[in-house]
Parts: structure tokens; C-alpha cells; sequence
């Protein structure tokens, strides 16, 4: 792991306190690995600011309580099944549970966008 996100990773864990960490966990059944990768990823695209992190932070908060986990992660990986070319991506455009989970996950996050950034 690089030395910013290791220094990230250990300014995160010193900044929320116990209680806030206790009611994330209450509020949403995200795991923390998936809400880690989230802000990471975030902070990748949006600066690695203090900033950056509450916003990307406020942002995966209010996706977590828009959309369970499991809905969560069937339109990522729907998404990242897109990206396949040829015939084998064509469920994945077209089958209507699927287009409508990536749906739902692009609305919380526009959400969260007009909310938290």
C-alpha cells in the first residue's frame, strides 16, 4: 500500500471516533472494506484533501442509505460487466432487473453528488 493512503488510512482511523464509526455501521449493511474502497477510489478521482474525504465520505453514506449493499453491488458489477466486448456483454445491457440495479445505483449517486459535493 502506498505511504499517502497508509497516512490516509491512519488520519481516517484517528479522526472518527468511536461513536460515529458505531453509528455508520447501525446505519447500513456495507462492509467496511466496500466502504473503504469507495472513498479511495473517490479520493483518487477528487483530490487527496481533507475536503475530498468528507465529501467522498458523505457521499458513500448517502448511497449506503439509498440502496442496500446487495443492490449495490449487483450494478457495479453489472457495470463492470459492460465493459466486456462482444455478445457476452449483452445481458448486461439488455436483461431489465439489471439495467434498472444500474439505474438505481446512478441516481443515488447523482444524489449524492447534488448533496454532498
Amino acid at each position: 500500500m502506498p505511504k499517502a493512503f497508509q497516512a490516509l488510512a491512519l488520519a481516517v482511523a484517528v479522526c472518527l471516533s468511536p461513536a460515529q464509526t458505531a453509528r455508520g455501521a447501525q446505519d447500513n449493511d456495507y462492509p467496511t472494506l466496500a466502504i473503504a474502497d469507495y472513498v479511495f477510489g473517490c479520493m483518487g478521482a477528487n483530490g487527496q484533501t481533507r475536503q475530498a474525504l468528507e465529501k467522498c465520505s458523505c457521499s458513500i453514506d448517502l448511497i449506503a442509505s439509498i440502496l442496500p449493499y446487495e443492490r449495490y453491488v449487483e450494478a457495479e458489477t453489472v457495470m463492470s460487466m459492460r465493459h466486456i466486448s462482444g455478445e457476452k456483454s449483452t445481458i448486461f445491457k439488455t436483461e431489465q432487473r439489471l439495467v434498472e440495479a444500474v439505474a438505481d445505483l446512478k441516481r443515488a449517486q447523482a444524489e449524492s453528488e447534488i448533496r454532498c459535493f
